[in-house]
């Protein structure tokens, strides 16, 4: 049935052709706050990342540069030799033994600390201040600092190991072995990182219902159960999204490995960030490091991916 007013009709034709109107305004002032946004994206991440991309496919050294020579098209030529040196393939395990370590280690090592900043424990709010003092440490400076820790024969560590050993051992450096290089960089990197992971975990489990957790204690459920049943479940969303957040900032790291190795020794630590760098800032082939650099993108868009449908699945 279909009312009159003033000459205007009101009904449910009408109703829904205002809702679908005001929704098309909505979607339309969404999208003009977005433009800038869009705009701004565009031009510094997808164009800059089409153009690599381009440039990967061909052979673009400094003189195409200095004197504004487009590069001659070769097609997987920089792929294929960097894959016939075994640089690719070896740069390739170094990351993801790098990132993957070190993501598993400070989720660990950050929920156990949030754990225990989320208890009633004494001085909870002065250890979260200070324990972020080493993320708020720029990268480059904390790679100086652990670079003189490490140093052979002067550096803390040799001294420490020296005191302890009675000066038995000598000559430590952690640094200076194939076999222990990249794990001196993993410290630091958890160092680095660990406080951030922390707080976002701390952050996310303070928002778990403290009504739903005191429910499960009256019926008997103890702290693990608590744990697995309640606390982690509702931290399923924050626990994504600070994996993925670690994920992609170690498989960008630089700063670290250049202050520490430089991807020594004997390229044991040379990850594909190193990697892209030298073929293109030592070598001076940036379609070499386009290469890199693209292969660098598309193994870390599918580690994420593969994490986040992994996590969702395990969700469902």
């Amino acid at each position: 049935m279909q009312t009159v007013k003033n000459g205007v009709a009101a009904g449910p034709k009408k109703s829904f052709s205002l809702l679908k109107s005001r929704r098309q305004k909505d979607a339309a002032f969404s999208l003009l706050l977005l433009t800038p946004a869009i705009i701004c994206c565009v031009v510094f991440i997808l164009f800059p990342i089409i153009d690599s991309v381009k440039m990967s496919f061909t052979t673009y050294k400094i003189a195409n540069l200095t004197q504004n020579i487009p590069g001659e098209w070769n097609n997987f030529a920089n792929y294929t030799r960097l894959w016939s040196s075994g640089k690719l393939q070896d740069s390739i395990q170094v990351t993801l033994l790098f990132v993957f370590v070190t993501v598993a280690l400070s989720f660990v090592i950050g929920m156990a600390l949030a754990l225990m900043l989320n208890s009633n424990i004494r001085g909870a709010r002065f250890l979260r201040s200070v324990m972020m003092i080493p993320w708020v440490i720029p990268t480059v400076i904390s790679g100086l600092l652990w670079a003189w820790i490490y140093a052979n024969p002067y550096g803390l560590l040799q001294y420490v190991i020296g005191v302890v050993t009675d000066g038995r051992v000598t000559g430590f450096g952690i640094l200076n072995n194939q076999e222990t290089a990249i794990w001196g960089v993993i410290i630091v990197a958890l160092w680095k990182q660990i406080p951030l992971i922390t707080l976002l975990l701390l952050a996310g489990m303070q928002n778990v219902p403290e009504d739903i957790l005191e429910a499960a204690r009256l019926d008997g459920a103890n702290y693990l159960q608590c744990l697995f049943k309640i606390v982690f479940p509702f931290m399923r969303s924050v626990i994504a999204v600070t994996v993925s957040l670690s994920i992609i900032d170690n498989f960008k790291q630089y700063p670290l490995f250049a202050t520490l190795t430089n991807g020594g020794p004997a390229s044991a630590t040379t990850t594909l960030a190193v990697l892209s760098y030298d073929e293109a800032f030592v070598n001076y082939n940036y379609g070499s490091g386009a290469a890199v650099t693209t292969v660098w993108l598309l193994l870390m868009v599918v580690v994420v991916f593969v994490f986040n449908a992994i996590f969702r699945k395990k969700d469902d």
